[in-house]
């Protein structure tokens, strides 16, 4: 569209007083928060932002102006609060000021041209069955409310205001309060007091914007630093505060900008931080209101998965908020967050000064590093296990995208619920009864700290009464407190038994994360059922998921004999492994490697299938965009349902996979991992049940993998009869996919002879 024409269609419909809802909006939401009215006060709004800024597309007044509004510059009126914030700067400030139609429109043209996607980092709290996590969602922009109400979700345990929590966490630094009251008594006493009790702390800003509050809080870091060193107290020498303003962490697939946070290196820059080096993690909002924002805790809550996921060794995560002069410190870890009682810093000036002083003397035990992992003064890690009765160092040598390899052995660990079978004595046992093609057992135990299991409640959360503090409740849009009286990631591959996720900084683009699926039993308000238990598994097995198959033969290869594995579990141990996904699916072409060349993992979900008890699983247990239909609508697990799942994962590998080493995201089935069960099954009843519709679907695989468009739908016919979903189990099913299989294999050697990458 040309400017000339442009300048008509503004001319014929102006913008007038389109912007004024937006602009009251705005007024009487910063007056409730009391913040100032200005472009600024978004920083702490980003929902609110984002509602206010698509008045350019929902606003009536304009709608006719909206549609002349060429690519990009319609991209951006219909999901501008989806695009990179800084980007809409100008443009909200053009509006704000009351700038003319014209220069409105400019900066909508160029806030547009500015706005690319970026992939959304996951989530990585628990690890539960079910497929997807913030960290495989493929563009973040495009389903940042999906994000966060999945983040939300990964932190429905939520326990704030706990008492105790301050002496807790800090209780194990020696010395700390007696450090402490010496500390804040000479700020006290300083040439030119630094606190006051009337007033507080001199050179608080008035206004409490992020760069002010961000420089005051890093000289008065620097203050105590100094003050412990002239009374030779003993500090971590090289820790200090960074702050990180506006600048993107490298480590994460979508941007992620922390406030400021304590590093161990006071040298680094923040040009140079990674998430590696984070320790503790600060966010600062302007308003005191925010303190009890939801949106506040989500903000953290994204920072400290970051941390898991860059950190392996990582078993909990510190950081605090500082909303206006109200400082709250967290603990997020693989249940959910805790928090302490909030504080106003200038009415308590001392607890300011011990939860500082605790930052810097804290050792990396304290901060939430798992001292079962050994580092030596080379830098070497290692881990010691008993097996056999005798000690034994295993060396942890090289990191592969699931878990810690050490050649030719595998370390797995996972935070699981108690009264779920331990993952190592069923491998244990599928061990002892020749199972083949799943993970053969090497050792198994419970990860002692102290000499006492490590858990959630106990070791982690130090015994806290959560009964005390305060529970955070989903459903609702704010932070609603009622008062009570979960890929496993780079390095140790942790999860939570029922709940699985990965992240994208982990998996390629488009393939699935897990999550639980919604359970009918509640989390109870006592923290009563929060506990899980550390555990850790070694085996003997290595390799990469079959979306990393050299040729089509190769991995459908892969599959038939993961179905073999499958069905030696079962019929000799009656095990149904519970969680078919691309990620558990195992192949290692070496060729002269004493591992499986396919094998089955991961059976912290596994069920046993004439059990008299419950599992333990807290809900439906799988990789969601995996799960069989029957699942989704709730049915008990069968190993029909398992079968299923391998037609899901082929299918899912087709649309999504384009070699070993190619993938892309494809926005029709990431829809899967936001869907409700019920939805999603009636959409993967729509996919199965006409073999045209079908057909027409298998149009938009992968280049790579077209050739196998027939295979699949004969596998389809096999696993869905006449389009619809099994009535009654047939154990020769394992037999005639595992043919089919077989043929296709024979059908496609030559072809995947010359196609092969």
């Amino acid at each position: 569209m040309t400017r000339s024409s442009r300048a008509e269609i503004i001319e014929q419909e102006p913008i007038g007083a389109g912007m004024d809802a937006f602009r009251a909006k705005l007024a009487l939401t910063c007056e409730d928060l009391g913040l100032p009215y200005c472009v600024n006060s978004l920083y702490d709004l980003e929902k609110e932002g984002c509602k206010a800024s698509n008045s350019l597309s929902a606003s009536d007044s304009d709608s006719s102006a909206h549609e002349y509004i060429p690519g990009p510059g319609r991209r951006l009126a219909g999901a501008s609060c989806l695009q990179t914030f800084e980007n809409l700067i100008p443009l909200l400030h053009a509006i704000l000021s009351r700038e003319p139609d014209d220069s409105i429109w400019d900066k909508v043209y160029a806030a547009a041209a500015e706005s690319t996607p970026h992939p959304q980092p996951a989530s990585y709290f628990k690890h539960i069955p079910y497929s997807h996590s913030t960290s495989a969602s493929p563009n973040f922009n495009d389903y940042v409310d999906d994000i966060d109400a999945m983040l939300e979700e990964d932190l429905d345990s939520i326990f704030t205001d706990v008492p105790g929590f301050d002496e807790a966490y800090f209780g194990a630094v020696e010395g700390l309060k007696e450090v402490a009251a010496v500390v804040f008594n000479k700020l006290r006493k300083h040439d030119g007091p630094l606190y006051d009790d009337r007033i507080g702390w001199h050179g608080w800003p008035e206004i409490t914007e992020e760069q002010r509050v961000l420089d005051w809080l890093i000289e008065m870091v620097g203050k105590i630093r100094s003050l412990v060193a002239e009374e030779k107290f003993l500090t971590h020498s090289g820790r200090n505060i960074l702050a990180l303003p506006n600048r993107p962490i490298p480590g994460s697939t979508a941007p992620r900008k922390l406030d400021i946070g304590f590093v161990e290196n006071q040298n680094l820059g923040s040009n140079q931080v990674h998430w590696s080096d984070m320790l503790i993690l600060g966010e600062l909002k302007q308003s005191s209101k925010m303190d009890t924002a939801l949106r506040t805790w989500l903000d953290l809550g994204r920072y400290a998965r970051q941390v898991f996921i860059s950190q392996d060794a990582r078993r909990f995560v510190f950081g605090f908020t500082l909303c206006g002069p109200i400082m709250r410190l967290w603990s997020f870890d693989r249940v959910g967050a805790v928090s302490s009682t909030a504080f106003n810093i200038n009415k308590e000036g001392s607890r300011f000064v011990v939860s500082m002083l605790g930052f810097l003397r804290m050792n990396l035990n304290d901060l939430g590093y798992d001292p079962s992992i050994i580092t030596t003064s080379n830098g070497t890690r290692l881990i010691e296990i008993v097996r056999d009765g005798k000690p034994e160092r295993l060396v942890l040598e090289k990191l592969i995208r699931r878990p810690v390899c050490i050649t030719p052995l595998v370390i797995k660990d996972s935070w699981q619920y108690p009264e779920r079978k331990d993952e190592g004595v069923l491998l244990r046992e599928a061990n002892d009864k020749q199972v083949v093609n799943v993970a053969r057992y090497y050792y198994h135990g419970t990860v002692q700290i102290q000499d006492k299991d490590d858990d959630t409640q106990g070791a982690v959360r130090k015994g806290l009464d959560l009964r005390r503090g305060r529970r955070y409740h989903r459903n609702s849009n704010i932070a609603t407190l009622d008062l009570t009286a979960e890929p496993p990631k780079s390095g140790h591959s942790t999860s939570s038994t029922g709940q699985k996720r990965t992240s994208s900084h982990l998996s390629p683009p488009g393939l699935p994360t897990k999550r639980t699926c919604p359970s009918s039993q509640a989390t109870s308000d006592d923290g009563s059922n929060e506990n899980r238990v550390h555990r850790r598994v070694v085996v003997c097995d290595y390799g990469v998921p079959i979306y990393k198959a050299k040729s089509c033969a190769s991995m459908l290869s892969a599959v038939a004999q993961c179905i073999e594995g499958y069905e030696s579990l079962h019929t000799k141990t009656g095990i149904i492994q519970g969680d078919i996904s691309t990620g558990n699916l195992q192949l290692n072409e070496e060729g002269n490697s004493r591992s499986w060349p396919v094998f089955l993992i991961d059976l912290d979900l596994a069920i046993e299938e004439h059990r008299a008890q419950p599992s333990g699983a807290k809900g439906r247990t799988g990789t969601r965009a995996f799960m069989a239909i029957g699942l989704l609508l709730g049915e008990k697990h069968s190993f029909m349902h398992d079968l299923e799942s391998f037609f899901w994962v082929i299918f899912w590998i087709c649309i999504h996979n384009d070699g070993p080493d190619r993938s892309r995201f494809v926005r029709d089935y990431e829809k899967w991992n936001f869907m409700t069960m019920d939805d999603l099954a009636e959409f993967k009843k729509g996919i199965v049940s006409h073999e045209g519709d079908f057909l027409s679907r298998t149009e938009s695989f992968m280049e790579f993998y077209q050739p196998l468009k027939p295979w699949v739908n004969r596998l389809r016919k096999l696993v869905f009869p006449n389009g619809a979903r099994w009535e009654k189990e047939d154990t020769g099913l394992y037999t005639r996919m595992r043919a089919l299989l077989g043929t296709a294999c024979e059908n496609l050697g030559g072809l995947d002879h010359q196609s092969s990458r």
